[in-house]
């Protein structure tokens, strides 16, 4: 199983033009194993303005009431995951959409009062993906997770984690081999705007430090420490460019390179 390849896709990354679903059709045909993970935080706010429910964020994270906890539920692991379940599968993949809940995949944990239902993983239990590996699925996972080890009583049973260390932790638990995240720039940028193609742990806390690693983009890189943990390859990648999956399994070219040092 350890020839697996996680990757992180979000709505950033989809667009007329946007190859991801094909890719990920092809490379299923074709014999690769893949998890998928996804998001889609910008559906859940239209959704959420629908039902009239207001969005405040601390920290680029969501503040999730047991009113916002339900929608972003039903988006998630409901409508957006059927929608990209049902757009591998008519283009000849067969995926099968599940989430953190669905056996006892991910449990978390709170990580703040403030935050409310927004977690934390503390134990990835892998055998449901596994299993569909095996038989020749394509997994794609929302990170809706069960609510577990601390969970007050009365509180719901579920709880909402961040996709990105969702990938990290699940590319961990499966000793993948590679790490993918698709997003909306070619790869981490430095203090110049170019793109840094290739990060050590060190050249990581540095950045960190002096802010070039900064919002959106420092879940990832923490995924991407996380799952080196176990020895994948963690990459970040343009996903606007046409087929970037595909030429990223077929030896890649350009975005960033956490970790793995060069040659």
């Amino acid at each position: 199983m350890n020839d697996i390849t996680v990757i992180k896709i979000g709505g950033s990354t989809f667009g007329s033009r946007d190859t991801t679903i094909e890719d990920l059709a092809a490379l299923h045909k074709r014999g690769e194993k893949l998890v998928v993970v996804h998001g889609g935080g910008k559906t859940v706010t239209e959704w959420l303005k629908k039902q009239g429910i207001e969005t405040s964020f601390v920290g680029g994270e969501r503040v999730t009431d047991a009113a916002t906890l339900e929608v972003a539920t039903a988006v998630l692991a409901g409508l957006a995951n059927k929608e990209i379940v049902a757009a591998i599968n008519v283009r000849g993949g067969r995926a099968v959409g599940l989430s953190g809940v669905d056996g006892s995949l991910l449990e978390a944990r709170a990580k703040s009062e403030e935050m409310g239902y927004v977690g934390e993983v503390t134990q990835v239990n892998p055998e449901v993906l596994e299993a569909l590996i095996g038989a020749g699925f394509l997994p794609v996972v929302a990170s809706i997770s069960l609510y577990a080890g601390d969970r007050p009583e009365g509180a719901a049973e579920l709880i909402n984690v961040n996709g990105d260390p969702a990938a990290g932790d699940l590319a961990a638990a499966l000793r993948a081999k590679r790490l993918v995240f698709l997003t909306d720039v070619d790869g981490v940028q430095g203090k110049d705007g170019r793109p840094l193609r290739h990060l050590t742990r060190e050249q990581v806390e540095e950045h960190i430090s002096d802010g070039t690693i900064a919002g959106g983009m420092l879940p990832k890189i923490n995924a991407c420490l996380t799952a080196l943990q176990t020895g994948a390859v963690a990459r970040i990648i343009d996903g606007r460019k046409p087929h970037a999956l595909v030429r990223e399994l077929d030896g890649g070219d350009g975005g960033t390179t956490v970790g793995k040092e060069p040659g």
